[in-house]
């Protein structure tokens, strides 16, 4: 697959043969649009001294969608033809059906760009990244004698995409995507226990195979597994919680994100259904989602339908002011579209996704909240979890925990979950620090088995009355 730039309608398919298709396949329709998508990406992983694994992979193809109400028709190929598109209009259409629909208005333009456009998989020799992931597993070793074992990844990917409307808007968007990530096992008297960390975002690899950047991150990585290592097992039952900034947001975004995704509500399945105005979160509360951010993992210029990202406002000092919608979803529940309509790729039709959701900070100082806390957890670190979005009960796991007693910050704990619905911990929220932050950039979310890159971000929090399920007897 050549590295040139991806120009379809330049290459492939004459761009008003395109147009015809798609109009015949949205007659009657409200609303639809070819996704064009050509993605490469880059992988290489160090193990234990060795280059483990160097992946390239590269795919393209469209997808072509028609809607009408509810129902939503859509076909993808690989081939990018103009007879592969006839062939996914003739499916498209069965959505249609007799027609009668009113084609939606197209998107607003926008001419921003947040992120560069230039291909970070070209952004540095082959030769070279192996030799930064061989420096990262030297240097580990170097810092601490009971480093057992080093894993470190540099990935790098460039998506490029096109979008063509049936009123003959389009548009073109590239995106980049890198990240480095650094984990380590250290070994002390016959135990072991492990740290990582990494991050990176929609810019070039630079930056983040500079010494002083991937050296920050594998002491990082190498501070929370000696942490670990002396952890004892956490407590379990009902206390007082504080989470600390950035990473923790994944808890947010998990717990209560999803709920304010507009196709649940329109549904009546989310938790925070039919709540439009009411307080659902303790006062101070504000929530965003925020695809505008500059070179931020989550963000983007515009949506997968086209459609300008936004600096949503979901929460509203403890007021439901707002949902996460697509197009198709803001149509049948008579409101805007926010951009936030995206698709893992061309195999896939839009949905409303989150881009960069976080708290607002507060004006407490982060050690007075710890301070107040008389008997909990303090929870800086999160690994996987999971949540039921009907009625917003999540379980979270603790990568670096500690045991706080009157204020004071004890031992670290390991085998700490947190347990809670999203709801209810909203409405416990009990102080917000003023260190909001958002996380170094190495989010993933899934929806219906759609995978798409995401940030998250929060000052130090604290919740009341969230179950610790622990590991002590």
């Amino acid at each position: 697959m050549s590295d040139a730039p991806f120009r379809p309608f330049e290459t492939n398919i004459d761009q008003e043969a395109a147009l015809n298709v798609l109009r015949d396949a949205t007659h009657g329709a409200d609303d639809g649009e070819i996704f064009l998508e050509r993605r490469r990406a880059e992988a290489l992983v160090f193990d234990d001294g060795r280059l483990k694994n160097a992946s390239y992979d590269a795919s393209e193809g469209f997808g072509l969608r028609a809607v009408r109400g509810e129902v939503t028709g859509y076909a993808h190929s690989t081939e990018l033809t103009e007879q592969a598109m006839k062939r996914a209009a003739e499916t498209a259409k069965l959505a249609v059906g007799s027609g009668g629909g009113t084609l939606a208005d197209a998107p607003v333009p926008t001419n921003k760009r947040l992120y560069t456009d230039e291909d970070p998989i070209a952004g540095a020799a082959f030769p070279v990244k192996v030799e930064t992931l061989r420096e990262i597993d030297a240097y580990a070793r170097e810092l601490d004698s009971r480093v057992v074992q080093v894993s470190a990844t540099i990935a790098a990917s460039l998506q490029e995409i096109e979008i063509l409307r049936p009123d003959g808007t389009h548009l073109r968007d590239v995106r980049p995507m890198t990240r480095v990530n650094v984990s380590v096992i250290v070994e002390q008297d016959g135990r072991r226990e492990s740290g990582s960390a990494g991050g990176g975002g929609r810019v070039g690899l630079d930056g983040l195979i500079a010494a002083e950047d991937w050296q920050a991150k594998t002491r990082e990585a190498l501070r929370i597994a000696a942490v670990n290592l002396e952890a004892v097992p956490a407590p379990a039952g009902v206390m007082d919680v504080v989470l600390g900034p950035g990473w923790p947001g994944i808890l947010l975004h998990e717990a209560i994100g999803h709920g304010l995704e507009g196709d649940f509500n329109r549904k009546g399945s989310s938790a925070f259904a039919g709540l439009m105005g009411q307080r659902i979160a303790a006062p101070g509360v504000t929530v965003l989602d925020d695809g505008t951010i500059p070179d931020r993992r989550g963000s983007i210029s515009f949506d997968d339908e086209g459609t300008p990202s936004g600096k949503n406002v979901l929460i509203d000092d403890g007021i439901l002011v707002g949902y996460m919608q697509d197009r198709q979803n803001a149509r049948l529940m008579g409101v805007a579209p926010t951009g936030n309509g995206r698709r893992e790729s061309y195999a896939h039709a839009p949905m409303p996704r989150m881009t960069n959701t976080y708290m607002l900070g507060g004006t407490a100082k982060p050690e007075d909240i710890v301070a107040d806390l008389k008997d909990g957890i303090y929870a800086v670190g999160f690994g996987g979890g999971q949540v039921d979005i009907t009625n917003g009960k999540f379980v979270f796991s603790c990568t670096e925990a500690y045991r706080v007693e009157n204020g004071k910050v004890g031992a670290p704990v390991k085998g700490a979950t947190l347990i809670g619905d999203g709801a209810t911990a909203l409405k416990q929220i009990r102080a917000l620090g003023n260190d909001m932050a958002l996380d170094p950039g190495m989010g993933n979310c899934g929806k219906q088995g759609q995978w798409v890159p995401v940030g998250v971000g929060q000052p130090t929090v604290m919740i009341g009355g969230l179950t610790v399920g622990g590991s002590a007897a």
